[in-house]
């Protein structure tokens, strides 16, 4: 067993106290904990089955939902020393990481041995086992979420025994933890498949939001990966389409000067000091959209596939996003933005549309169906309930699925009839976590108290 000193106890008062990225979940857990690998996480989930407490990990907090947040019968468990890179085998592709390493520096190192993940999303800040939990995905017709590149786990499961298990071995448990919620075990390690290293053609310009969804099967068949970004007041959008290239061909990044001006300069800064004017005075919103809608530039650049696919997120929000069947896509965005435009509300924020392949991973939001993605946003210190009620309301007419890791009011009765195979993952639940160890207030609201 691994030795007491790699974890600490922090008493539970006020430097204790937990919030996520976002700032709108918080709480101060009995306890924190720093493991350093699965025999060390298992003492613990086994002392809080004879304490008749429970344990709870976190990654890097930028979920919005509280799907990890502790409570004042919690040990909260930090995997930032359950980090390191364990494995890696360039000719197959395969990599085995600690659970708390970060997206940001797996990318890099993959990237070192020529290799990269073959598809991500656009923030690199959170830990694999945290973006695995909740079903994190980039965008591209033809490529599935992160889940769909996980080929086995380590975990431990809520009785305190270690768990090796992948499609060949314990595979109900493996099929329920690559979206697991954290419910099914604390996951410790997690081999990914990777592939050899490409890069990305990157074109992004601006469309009028009609021109866009009149042609929006066109517009996603041109490239691998392509999204769009609706500006609300106005009738413009920001779009990317990223294309697959070999690194034989070269690649042609942003100029570093160009760069620093669009994606920190204009897309932090300055979209930063917009939010913040927003919030104060509502009625500069509108017109700022017009403006900043317009000011949008056309650019063209190759570069290492991760570094396109990931961008900086230097301006704090709240995010609400569901996966709708990818044939009402367009017709749910023409709903949305329509009722948006005659609600009153003055919203900041571009709404984002992407797409994604079908897969069978159980609690994935890309389960059974190809999938449309829309995701809405608004400053963290503004009030989201209505903006985020109209959303809802219209996702959820067309079998919507939200977001784990993102605002939702949805609770077992409603999600159950979405997902298939929901009662085989509360099965698995069941069997790993019969005393229900590793739940918290949202996974009893989203999959039910554990029912032994």
């Amino acid at each position: 067993m691994g030795s007491s000193a790699g974890w600490r106890h922090t008493r539970s008062d006020a430097s204790a106290s937990w919030s996520n990225w976002a700032g709108n979940q918080v709480a101060t857990p009995i306890a924190v904990a720093h493991p350093t690998d699965a025999d060390e996480v298992a003492a613990l989930v086994r002392k809080a089955l004879d304490d008749g407490t429970r344990v709870r990990p976190i990654g890097s907090g930028h979920s919005f939902t509280p799907v990890g947040r502790p409570d004042e019968r919690t040990i909260q468990l930090v995997m930032d020393r359950c980090a390191d890179l364990l494995a890696l085998d360039a000719g197959s592709g395969l990599v085995t990481v600690g659970a708390g390493m970060t997206l940001r520096r797996l990318n890099r190192l993959l990237a070192e041995a020529g290799l990269a993940l073959t598809n991500l999303g656009d923030i690199d800040q959170q830990t694999i086992s945290g973006a695995l939990a909740t079903g994190t995905h980039g965008t591209g017709a033809r490529f599935g979420g992160l889940a769909t590149q996980v080929r086995a786990f380590e975990l431990v499961r809520g009785d305190g025994t270690i768990v090796l298990c992948s499609a060949h071995e314990h595979a109900d448990l493996f099929t329920a933890a690559r979206v697991g919620l954290g419910a099914v075990g604390v996951v410790t390690s997690v081999t990914l498949q990777a592939v050899p290293l490409f890069a990305l053609r990157a074109e992004e310009g601006s469309a009028r939001l009609d021109d866009l969804l009149d042609g929006f099967d066109e517009f996603l068949g041109g490239a691998d990966h392509a999204e769009f970004y609706w500006f609300p007041h106005t009738d413009r959008t920001l779009t990317k389409r990223n294309t697959r290239a070999p690194l034989s061909d070269g690649l042609d990044p942003l100029p570093r000067l160009r760069g620093w001006f669009d994606d920190e300069f204009l897309s932090n800064r300055v979209f930063g000091m917009v939010v913040a004017t927003g919030r104060r005075l509502p009625r500069t919103i509108q017109p700022a959209a017009k403006v900043s809608s317009r000011a949008l530039g056309s650019r063209t650049f190759t570069d290492v596939s991760y570094k396109v696919f990931t961008s900086e997120r230097r301006v704090r929000f709240k995010e609400m996003e569901y996966a709708v069947p990818r044939a009402e896509l367009v017709g749910v965005v023409r709903e949305l933005t329509s009722a948006l435009e005659t609600s009153g509300l003055n919203i900041s924020f571009p709404m984002e549309v992407r797409v994604a392949a079908a897969d069978e991973i159980w609690l994935s939001t890309a389960q059974g169906r190809e999938t449309g993605y829309v995701a809405v946003h608004v400053d963290h210190r503004t009030p989201h309930e209505e903006y985020f009620a109209l959303v809802e309301k219209i996702m959820m007419s067309v079998g919507g699925r939200p977001h784990w890791g993102k605002l939702h009011t949805q609770d077992a009765e409603t999600l159950r009839p979405r997902y298939p195979k929901f009662d085989e993952f509360l099965a698995v639940r069941a069997a790993a976590d019969p005393r229900g160890v590793l739940t918290n207030d949202y996974l009893d609201r989203v999959l039910g108290p554990v029912q032994p």
